[in-house]
């Protein structure tokens, strides 16, 4: 007998009411590595079925008593869409499998079995269901877990930031990121640490200005049992939490000089040594910072040198949203969907409304932004509601009593020349791509054609 090159995860379920097929079936498919269970009538395979969702691929006989193989697949196809079926029969009734084909099986095999057939065919599909599940593993992944595609803008500013910040994910490197609050700095570290090699391991975020002075070493570096009154158990730190992975230390500049210490240890020598330890402590982390103060400020002001030049290698800059406004056009129709789809009815913003976000300066940022709209959304229950300045107004007045002058109220410019600005960065982000523009514009591909043809009458 011959030892599988390969072990499989998924599951495969044989149907065939003569015991001794079955077993010889089960027993070449467990050699190729496969897991499998045998049923030796329809009644016993739905059971298996119950026992065990997670199967992936049924072997079926066609013809067996009670029930034939065309109507156990579609039982098992009620309980789960997903899963494969091979129907199994003899050379007599190969028309009556190909109708099984047509009505939802995968394939057939014809009895008495070729080996190399049903390798083939079985490997085929195991593979095609692997890929399938690892597909639907990553996507959830990414849903959980920011990665660069989730950025909205059209922008040069903003491309060439996550164009450094791509290069810098593919290596260890430590990474500052500097930028006014709700510019998304937490977002774009999640975002690198998705695309690192570290991708598999933890991020854990840490706001240095949140911890009190008392217990930042605790909670970065852990403590041991005892260490202090209180202390009645071992406790990780966030480094230690974060091992082999990614360390977000947000706002580095308020951690105290003390503690800077430390950290600039972990980075050297990629050791630590918890409150209350004799011993340092091994640890592999990558850190990526973060500040909302300047350069100058933080290295000058906030940060021992020697810490500033090794949390330094790469520094990234986020633009503030005012610098970049044909990224408000963009982000206001993203965040108008995403509520669209949250709270279940259609939301839209009229012209007035979009040119009053384009002559406000937005303190908060993209922050600001989305939770404004959300306010305009959440007090209304219109259904299609059309969010419009009066309603932008009475929440910015709300927000900011003395109202921001806007960084371009001395030189305003036009929705249509912004909207030209949109449009001809968005295509070529979407190189050329004109549906893809399109839909990151959030726009419909004849709205896009409408427009590009006013554009080229008006030059």
């Amino acid at each position: 007998m011959n030892a599988p090159t390969t072990t499989h995860t998924s599951g495969i379920l044989v149907v065939d009411d003569d015991a001794g097929l079955a077993s010889t079936l089960q027993e070449f498919l467990q050699q190729e590595g496969y897991p499998v269970e045998v049923a030796l009538s329809a009644a016993e395979a739905l059971t298996l079925q119950e026992r065990n969702p997670h199967l992936a691929l049924a072997l079926v006989d066609l013809v067996m008593p009670v029930t034939d193989g065309i109507a156990l697949m579609e039982q098992l196809h009620r309980r789960n869409p997903e899963l494969a079926v091979i129907i199994m029969t003899g050379y007599g009734t190969i028309e009556t499998a190909v109708e099984a084909v047509k009505r939802g099986a995968e394939d057939y095999i014809t009895k008495p079995f070729d080996r190399q057939a049903v390798r083939k065919k079985v490997a085929r599909l195991m593979e095609v269901l692997e890929l399938r599940e690892h597909v639907a593993q990553l996507k959830a992944s990414l849903d959980c877990c920011p990665s660069f595609q989730s950025f909205v803008f059209v922008s040069s500013l903003m491309q060439r930031v996550l164009e450094k910040a791509r290069t810098a994910a593919a290596t260890g490197a430590p990474v500052l990121l500097l930028g006014e609050t709700g510019t998304g700095k937490e977002m774009l570290a999640r975002a690198i640490h998705a695309a690192s090699p570290r991708a598999r391991a933890p991020f854990v975020p840490v706001n240095c200005g949140a911890l009190p002075r008392e217990l930042v070493e605790s909670e970065l570096f852990g403590v041991r049992r005892g260490a202090f009154t209180g202390a009645y158990a071992d406790a990780p730190g966030v480094f230690s939490a974060a091992s082999g992975g990614s360390v977000f230390l947000d706002e580095i500049g308020e951690m105290p000089r003390d503690a800077q210490v430390k950290v600039l240890r972990v980075l050297q020598e990629g050791e630590l040594r918890p409150v209350g330890s004799p011993r340092p402590t091994r640890v592999d982390v990558r850190v990526i910072s973060a500040s909302n103060r300047s350069l100058t400020t933080l290295r000058s002001d906030h940060l021992r040198e020697d810490l500033y030049f090794r949390i330094s290698t790469v520094v990234i800059e986020l633009p503030p949203l005012r610098t970049r406004l044909e990224d408000v056009l963009v982000l206001a129709q993203h965040f108008a969907g995403r509520l669209t789809h949250r709270y279940g009815r259609n939301i839209t913003l009229t012209r007035s409304a979009l040119d009053l976000l384009l002559n406000y300066s937005f303190p908060g940022n993209v922050r600001e932004l989305e939770n404004l709209l959300e306010g305009a959304a959440v007090l209304s229950v219109e259904d299609p509601q059309t969010i419009t300045s009066k309603d932008l107004k009475t929440l910015l007045d709300v927000r900011i009593p003395a109202a921001s002058p806007s960084a371009f109220s001395e030189n305003p410019l036009s929705l249509e020349c912004l909207e030209r600005l949109a449009i001809q960065q968005a295509l070529r982000v979407c190189q050329g791509n004109r549906s893809k523009a399109a839909s990151l514009l959030g726009i419909s591909r004849d709205t896009l054609y409408r427009k590009l043809r006013a554009s080229d009458e008006e030059a």
